[in-house]
């Protein structure tokens, strides 16, 4: 049954018209010095930190361990999705070493394994991860169907590197409802255009301890094509035995198509949601932002959400690179962390020329900004 106490808040047309009036940092220009081929032979985009009960990256003797989605960089950028798999990394600043795929070959249910995030009991080493199954074993990687999985094992340090053993068997663990959420079972798309069921965000609420899943969505009963929300599904219990579908949290209906790896930060005792999306997936007939971060801010996990800077929009691409970096997480410590997508592209259109796009596609985790927040607003720190 859906909790219809809560309220799920708008993400309006009138909210993206005001980010021409506003006047906030750009991300800063990505140059060929900010590249590091930290994966060489792959190409790395959405990625986050492994993060204990309470959102804090944990730490291995000055090391994080991060998980990323790969594939090969022989593969053309456009078809990565195609085959992505999830890498397990360590991080210590901007130094990165690869400690493999994260999941057993045989593991995943489904055919590409995409965006989650993953959380760490530091005391036991037991993690879970939560992410998305993407089409069905077997499929040949051109199913869009998105299911949310968890699964859990033991993390074992040793030798400059980590592993992950004892896995559990994956368990779907949040079904949408078809009635508040799309089924998402698409055949054929393209990205950014297709519907979603993906990108679930563990947040434990520091108020009472409850764990949520924040994840993204499409909205069932829309009569839009553009009907991106944020979904929520709280926990029943403390050991992630049992979730409760809620309504959406956020309504980008009628706006945008995806509100894209959703991040939830407690500060200030405020709390603060952030996603990501592009200017190709706002609605053509209405208004636009540009490829950027964006978010709102509550005063309680459930909203009412409010858009932060009147406008949704955190920190844009620069105007002369509106595409050159993607896909943020945000950590605790407001740090974000993204990949370089288009870049160095001096004005060129990228969008139907195969070639300009491999030519130009980064494929690496682009530089670290830092964000400052002020009650409803929230901005690029200056370094």
């Amino acid at each position: 049954m859906l909790d219809r106490s809560q309220t799920t808040s708008a993400w309006t047309a009138d909210h993206v018209a005001r980010i021409g009036q506003s006047e906030l940092p750009s991300i800063p220009v990505v140059t060929a010095a900010d590249l590091s081929d930290v994966l060489p032979g792959f190409q790395l985009w959405d990625c986050w930190s492994v993060d204990d009960l309470n959102g804090t990256a944990i730490d291995l003797d000055g090391w994080t361990p991060w998980v990323i989605m790969c594939a090969p960089r022989d593969v053309h950028p456009d078809l990565r999705h195609d085959i992505a798999r999830l890498r397990l990394m360590l991080r210590r600043g901007p130094e990165w070493r690869d400690c493999g795929y994260l999941l057993p070959d045989d593991v995943n249910p489904g055919s590409r394994e995409w965006a989650g995030s993953t959380v760490c009991e530091p005391e036991t080493g037991r993690i879970t991860l939560f992410y998305t199954v993407t089409g069905r074993r077997g499929d040949g990687g051109k199913s869009f169907e998105q299911r949310l999985f968890q699964i859990s094992g033991t993390l074992c340090v040793g030798d400059g590197s980590v592993t992950v053993s004892d896995w559990s068997a994956p368990v779907e663990n949040i079904v949408s409802d078809g009635t508040h959420y799309v089924v998402v079972d698409q055949k054929q798309g393209r990205p950014g255009f297709i519907k979603g069921f993906r990108d679930p965000f563990h947040f434990r609420d520091p108020s009472d301890g409850v764990s949520y899943i924040f994840f993204t969505g499409s909205w069932q009963p829309s009569q839009h094509e553009h009907n991106g929300v944020v979904g929520v599904a709280r926990c029943r219990d403390s050991n992630f035995a049992g979730w409760e579908l809620l309504p959406p949290i956020i309504s980008a209906d009628g706006v945008n198509n995806e509100l894209e790896r959703p991040v939830l930060r407690h500060a200030g005792g405020l709390y603060y949601l952030f996603w990501s999306t592009q200017r190709k997936t706002f609605a053509p007939d209405g208004p636009s932002g540009p490829n950027g971060l964006y978010g709102m801010v509550a005063d309680s996990v459930l909203g009412p959400y409010r858009p932060l800077n009147g406008t949704g929009l955190v920190a844009p691409n620069p105007p002369s690179e509106p595409y050159q970096t993607y896909s943020w997480w945000v950590d605790d410590q407001l740090q974000v962390t993204g990949f370089v997508d288009l870049w160095n592209l001096n004005g060129l259109d990228p969008f139907g020329d195969q070639d300009l796009t491999t030519a130009h596609f980064g494929g690496v985790p682009s530089p670290v900004f830092h964000l400052a927040l002020e009650g409803d607003r929230a901005y690029i720190k200056a370094s």
